[in-house]
């Protein structure tokens, strides 16, 4: 690990990051120089302790990249095809025949999102009580959902448009292909999870905690606020069902782990180089490949990527091409039903990106 004087414009990022309204970051950085660390901030809002420095942390969205990994595992081993129609595979859901396994990777199936959809006028149509419903999802915060119950609420909603014909981001799609791999396999999407990247990896910070409310130590802690009666009322939601999200969002991992993912994944040591090459191939109309996003930064380099928030905790996770050069990170805030964090977290993360990945060229790619 380098020290803190080294990287000063990274340390006066984050540090500025918890100025703006950042309960407290963890920030990992790994190059050509080694292993950077440092925090910033606090371990809970309102506290002074630090965060810690490789805190366990809901990782959100982020989760779609494991599930994606372990979708095209099996299509590398013959157990169905990327343009295999997905209801052929998951009966029993009345699928639109027309709706690929890519599809759903991409988000370009149309089904509705069972969290929630936010359209181009501005109207929301909601789904389930979401991290968007303010108290309402703080007081039902460890109801248990199985994922067929999100799956059958969103295929009840209209389509957001014919298969294949847009993009929208719908976490409604990855709860279907969990649902389809434990189809296919007879087995559970955890258990392919650790069969075919956790094992591998040696991930023992990567969990998927089904129903379990808890975040293993070390981690920092995540807040909600709401308003009644005209007053700002915050409460600590680090404990939480995450089958709220399932597999939209529900994994719970560390930066370090992070790093070791991605940088593999953009390695090619967990998928072979054609579907390495699918999965990294954008959508025109959003950047979006298979289960993660390819980025270019205003100096032109290429970042893999793909972030992820929930309820007051977040992770980030971005990697060169060929794993050479990884950012990943653990943030705690206060999250709330207007999203407040949503344009500081953008700026924040353009600002690391631009530091780490516009730098000097990376040794190893």
């Amino acid at each position: 690990m380098t020290s803190d004087q080294d990287r000063p414009e990274l340390r006066k990022i984050i540090e500025e990051m918890a100025d703006s309204g950042f309960t407290g970051v963890a920030l990992h950085v790994n190059d050509e120089r080694g292993e950077w660390i440092a925090t910033a901030g606090a371990r809970e809002p309102g506290g002074t302790e630090r965060p810690p420095a490789n805190p366990y942390v809901r990782i959100g969205s982020n989760t779609k990249t494991f599930a994606a990994v372990v979708v095209l595992g099996l299509v590398a081993e013959g157990a169905f095809a990327l343009d295999d129609p997905a209801a052929g595979l998951l009966p029993g859901y009345g699928l639109d025949p027309r709706i690929t396994v890519r599809m759903l990777l991409q988000h370009t199936s149309g089904v509705f999102n069972f969290t929630g959809e936010f359209y181009e006028d501005g109207t929301v149509a909601p789904g389930i009580p979401s991290t968007i419903a303010g108290r309402e999802w703080v007081e039902g915060r460890f109801t248990a959902y199985r994922p067929q119950e999100l799956v059958r609420l969103a295929l009840s909603k209209p389509a957001r448009f014919e298969p294949g014909t847009g993009w929208s981001y719908a976490n409604t799609n990855y709860v279907l292909l969990r649902l389809l791999v434990e189809q296919v396999t007879g087995r559970s999407l955890a258990e392919e999870t650790r069969r075919l990247i956790l094992a591998p990896l040696g991930l023992s910070g990567t969990l998927l905690p089904e129903n379990d409310p808890e975040v293993p130590a070390p981690h920092s802690r995540a807040g909600y606020r709401y308003e009644e009666d005209g007053r700002q009322v915050v409460v600590d939601v680090t404990r939480q069902d995450p089958s709220w999200v399932s597999t939209g969002g529900d994994m719970i991992s560390t930066p370090r782990d992070l790093h070791t993912f991605v940088s593999a994944l953009a390695g090619g040591r967990l998928l072979p180089a054609r579907l390495l090459a699918e999965m990294c191939a954008p959508h025109p109309d959003a950047g979006y490949g298979l289960g993660l996003m390819v980025q270019q930064t205003e100096g032109g380099s290429t970042v893999l990527t793909h972030n992820g928030g929930m309820g007051g905790h977040a992770a980030l996770m971005y990697s060169t091409p060929g794993g050479g050069r990884t950012l990943t990170a653990a943030l705690n805030y206060v999250d709330d039903a207007a999203l407040s964090m949503a344009a500081p977290f953008q700026q924040a993360t353009r600002r690391l990106v631009k530091e780490v990945f516009d730098g000097a060229p990376s040794a190893a790619g």
